[in-house]
């Protein structure tokens, strides 16, 4: 009997469990399907514009990426090819460096060579290896020309370099005295070029009408006995503590530090004979003064860009030839 009743009470209590199980799972999943109908409802509210959006931006996608493709094309620039260039180092090598992203801009690669004389940078253009250089005046390049049998032409004046006296163990010229030298380069141009500034500052005077071809021969008069010593144009520079005053080109007055403006003791002026015939150009083998790529180096170098470098750099060292 007592079995019995405890069997039933355990069946009950079970039976009681099971109904409770099952209530709470069906307001479970009421609540759920509740929550969801609402969350697919509010979802369904709140995602339609972006549903509707969603295809536009697909859409939008292509046509940036189309526009994008568009816009490096415009900015992407054909190759036309290398022009190789033999420079002296100062101002010549330094304003092509500036002029690089001028022509890069056009498609031309610019390669430059320094050369620190004034005989290999004409070879290696008189033989194909080379397209141009830029280094020489007019006088020079036709002296060259003659001495050594080559074919080179101007393709373009760039700038003019004046021409100064710079002081050496003096810095007066005025403190002159008999026997003190004076270092000029030793190439027929550019001595007659440092004897006449010589001649225009009262401490030589040269035969009538000899000009540009003047010598050291070509002297009458020496009132201070001068010693005018003849050196290789890169070495003058190199002498300057051991002599009264040298005379020298731009570029190697450049690279010897001195100003024109700060330093020359006497110089060339702008406006002289000297500046028209000494200016400095782009020398090219003859047939190639219209070659394209060459056309396009000298246009860089006279750009208003080039111009405004110059005039910011040298400290009137380098004048600009326009």
């Amino acid at each position: 009997m007592k079995k019995r009743f405890i069997a039933a009470i355990v069946t009950a209590t079970l039976a009681l469990g099971v109904l409770t199980a099952c209530g709470g799972s069906d307001d479970g999943a009421a609540s759920a399907e509740s929550g969801a109908a609402s969350t697919e409802a509010e979802g369904t509210e709140e995602n339609a514009p972006a549903q509707d959006e969603a295809p536009a931006q697909e859409d939008a996608a292509p046509a940036e990426e189309t526009a994008d493709d568009e816009a490096a094309g415009e900015t992407a620039v054909e190759s036309k090819g290398t022009i190789t260039v033999a420079a002296s180092a100062t101002p010549h090598a330094e304003i092509l460096e500036q002029a690089k992203p001028l022509l890069a801009a056009q498609g031309w690669d610019l390669e430059v060579t320094v050369f620190n004389d004034y005989v290999q940078p004409n070879q290696v253009v008189e033989s194909g290896e080379f397209d141009a250089n830029y280094f020489q005046h007019i006088p020079y390049l036709d002296s060259f020309n003659e001495e050594q049998g080559t074919h080179l032409v101007n393709a373009g004046g760039i700038h003019y370099e004046p021409f100064g006296i710079y002081p050496g163990t003096k810095s007066d010229l005025t403190t002159l005295e008999k026997g003190d030298v004076i270092a000029v380069p030793n190439d027929t141009t550019n001595e007659a070029r440092a004897l006449l500034l010589l001649q225009d500052n009262g401490m030589i005077t040269l035969k009538d009408g000899v000009g540009l071809e003047a010598t050291v021969r070509d002297i009458v008069d020496n009132p201070n006995e001068i010693e005018i010593q003849e050196l290789e144009a890169a070495q003058v520079p190199r002498v300057k503590d051991e002599v009264a005053f040298v005379v020298l080109n731009g570029n190697y007055a450049l690279e010897a530090g001195f100003s024109v403006a700060k330093d020359a003791v006497a110089y060339e002026q702008a406006d002289s004979e000297a500046a028209k015939t000494y200016v400095n150009v782009i020398a090219v083998k003859e047939g190639n003064e219209n070659n394209e790529a060459v056309k396009a180096l000298v246009d860089v170098l006279l750009s208003d860009e080039i111009t405004e470098y110059i005039n910011n750099t040298y400290d009137g060292g380098v004048i600009p030839f326009k």
